[in-house]
């Protein structure tokens, strides 16, 4: 299986776990090309005690694994790339999500900020019209 992770924020455990995934797919024998678009750009910066984001990221790397960053996001940062994010293009992203078997992409809920119970948070979302062509 080709396994594509699109990773587009900065919160420790759930790039940590985005990260983990890939991991694990490859030691099934399958592939796995992990995309930062955004503020994941910023992968190399997350310093955090309990969720190790950069050893899953060398892991990944070192087992075959691909990672590559938004180039437009990285400017927008001031930032070249480094090894954990190297500088690519839209024409990446595409190449991931149309060659990808499965492609997930995670994100973190703001519930809490929102000051409103999940229901009703969700609620809102459902009751706004979303077009996905």
């Amino acid at each position: 299986m080709k396994l594509g992770v699109i990773l587009s924020q900065t919160d420790p455990e759930t790039v940590f776990n985005g990260l983990r995934l890939a991991n694990y797919s490859l030691k099934q024998g399958d592939t796995a090309k992990v995309f930062l678009l955004g503020k994941g750009v910023e992968l190399d910066r997350i310093d955090d005690p309990k969720f190790n984001v950069r050893e899953q990221a060398e892991t990944l790397l070192a087992a075959g694994g691909q990672i590559l960053a938004c180039g437009t996001c990285l400017k927008l940062r001031n930032s070249e790339g480094s090894a954990l994010c190297p500088l690519s293009t839209m024409k990446d992203l595409y190449e991931i999500v149309r060659d990808s078997d499965r492609l997930v992409t995670l994100c973190t809920l703001k519930l809490r900020e929102s000051g409103m119970p999940a229901k009703d948070y969700w609620q809102t979302r459902l009751d706004t019209p979303a077009i996905l062509d």
